[in-house]
């Protein structure tokens, strides 16, 4: 009889062990994702580009709400007239909103065509306490692409996409909710939400981000329904649109192998798909204009080449 009570006894504990173990797993898991998606990101002050550094841009700004009500600001840059398309551009995550792109985005107006950039939500001028997650770059991506599309402020114009890392995992992602759009240009972007926390998340915590991995999907499918499964391959499938993608081989934020391979391996004989694998660059080499010249021509070759056609 002793025996048989010891034994439940142990038991019992062992099963309390393994309770306590897996709320400590869930809770450590969902502690980490909080760290890194739980606050704002606002761009440096000190560091923040202008309009006026910039001859002849000019830009209107724009409110419009994202999936929970949040506020989300936007702006429409042009320069000159004759635009003959709106580029809707997503930007990166971890350096505020699109402010740090402003180079990109003044090229690409005084080559002809509207940008509208807008800054994603807890970031910048918009609002949330947090960006929330990864998959809400796509959420709020959709957002603006229905906004610039039914809002009225904008002219009947042909739309392509342009992201950057986050912002190129949501400009692939959102085709399938937005298969209209024409053409999309990728820099740096990873094929999903996990790919991107496990792309990223070995850099700063090594092998533990295989820990905690099962947690984060599972919580982010509760939180975000099917925007968190969703891949950039499902994108590509459900839309007609021109990708160009575009890696270096020395990203260390997200491996070309999370994004670029991927795509290639499937794409690389498809007609609809143009990629550009940049050696040596890390993750935000091309961000300056003045030195990969050859790139933004060939980014401006691309949207006339497939947008034009509209």
């Amino acid at each position: 009889m002793l025996k048989a009570r010891s034994k439940k006894k142990v038991i019992l504990i062992v099963i309390l062990c393994l309770l306590l173990a897996a709320l400590m797993w869930i809770g450590i898991s969902l502690g980490l994702y909080g760290i890194y998606f739980g606050h704002r990101f606002d761009s440096n002050k000190a560091l923040m580009n202008h309009v006026y550094e910039f001859d002849g841009l000019e830009r209107t700004r724009y409110e419009f709400q994202s999936d929970k009500g949040q506020t989300l600001v936007g702006y429409m840059y042009s320069s000159g007239q004759d635009q003959r398309g709106i580029i809707v551009f997503s930007h990166g995550y971890g350096y505020g909103g699109h402010n740090s792109y402003m180079a990109t985005i003044n090229y690409l107006s005084r080559n002809g065509y509207y940008v509208f950039a807008y800054d994603a939500t807890g970031c910048d001028e918009s609002s949330g306490k947090g960006i929330g997650g990864v998959p809400q770059g796509v959420i709020d991506l959709d957002h603006a692409i229905s906004f610039v599309e039914e809002s009225g402020n904008f002219p009947a114009l042909p739309i392509g996409l342009f992201g950057h890392s986050w912002g190129g995992y949501s400009a692939c992602n959102v085709l399938t909710y937005h298969p209209e759009i024409e053409a999309v240009i990728e820099c740096s972007g990873p094929c999903s939400s996990t790919d991107l926390l496990e792309g990223g998340g070995k850099n700063v915590v090594g092998p533990f981000i295989y820990v905690v991995l099962p947690v984060i999907k599972i919580y982010e499918r509760l939180k975000f329904g099917d925007y968190a499964v969703n891949t950039a391959l499902d994108g590509f499938n459900a839309s007609d649109a021109e990708i160009m993608v575009v890696h270096g081989t020395n990203d260390m934020i997200v491996p070309i192998n999370y994004g670029y391979d991927i795509y290639y391996a499937i794409y690389k004989d498809d007609p609809r798909f143009v990629f550009t694998r940049l050696d040596g660059k890390g993750h935000n080499d091309f961000l300056r204009v003045e030195d990969n010249n050859e790139l933004y021509e060939s980014f401006l070759y691309f949207y006339d080449k497939n947008l034009l056609d509209y």
